[in-house]
């Protein structure tokens, strides 16, 4: 299923004349290379198929993303490539998965506050990117942290292999934060690589309660729309110093069990 992009490779990290070896750098390497591992570990992934981004620090013209060909599950710092978003890879070895570079590339370049993008077809909200209606009924606690966040996109239109497909998801996307892709998947976006890592794991566990609650047939009961709101309000406010947490946390087990994703 994963389509391979014909780009060229080198030249244009020559021409900056910049280097992108720098400490901070580095550490955005690591952070993905973490949450990569760490959604395996879960389950959160499909074969070689999906992807995480994020805008590479200093230099909001290229963004670093998982190679084409590695399971979710082998990805460390070296084996992310850096490319921009014109197809270029400018760092690393290999290149990006097509669906890859045309979704992430096109949603960076339109969408600049998104510093970190990741796309599964994680079970739970996948599923409910199958089903009629709004994805998420506010009956949740876990759920309310997306309240007023969710986009849906509701043409699914094949595989995003060209920038009007890119350009499209982005335009749907709009203001918010978490795109439900109807027949696909979701796409997550955030400021940073914690902040995209804390919701994709908690969305995952909203959609997961969710269907079970669905599945004994009896009726949901959402909060009211006040509650609702108010609850959400809360959440953000504590979010990027909890997502920051989130993410050390997952950097102390891979650290324990498997070092070797900072290679």
């Amino acid at each position: 299923m994963a389509h391979e992009l014909n780009i060229a490779k080198g030249q244009p990290a020559l021409r900056r004349n910049v280097s992108l070896d720098t400490d901070e750098i580095w550490q955005a390497r690591v952070d993905l290379a973490a949450c990569l591992r760490m959604a395996a570990r879960l389950g959160l992934e499909e074969g070689i198929c999906n992807h995480f981004s994020a805008i590479v620090p200093g230099h909001p013209d290229l963004f670093i993303v998982n190679r084409l060909g590695w399971a979710f599950q082998e990805a460390n710092a070296s084996s992310l490539l850096i490319c921009d978003f014109e197809g270029n890879v400018v760092a690393g070895d290999g290149v990006p998965e097509a669906t890859a570079f045309f979704i992430h590339a096109r949603l960076h370049k339109m969408v600049p506050r998104v510093g970190a993008a990741f796309h599964t077809h994680m079970p739970n909200a996948t599923a409910l990117s199958m089903v009629e209606g709004e994805p998420l009924v506010w009956a949740g606690q876990t759920a309310l942290k997306f309240y007023g966040r969710v986009a849906v996109d509701e043409a699914y239109n094949g595989l995003a292999l060209d920038e009007s497909e890119g350009d499209r998801i982005a335009s749907v996307l709009g203001d918010k934060d978490i795109l439900f892709m109807k027949n696909h998947g979701v796409m997550v976006c955030a400021p940073n690589i914690a902040e995209a890592w804390d919701d994709l794991y908690y969305l995952e566990r909203a959609s997961e309660v969710q269907l079970k609650a669905m599945s004994t047939g009896r009726r949901l009961l959402p909060v009211s729309p006040e509650v609702a709101a108010q609850a959400a309000q809360q959440m953000r406010e504590g979010d990027p110093e909890s997502a920051r947490m989130h993410l050390e946390s997952i950097r102390r087990v891979l650290d324990r069990q498997e070092p070797q994703y900072r290679d």
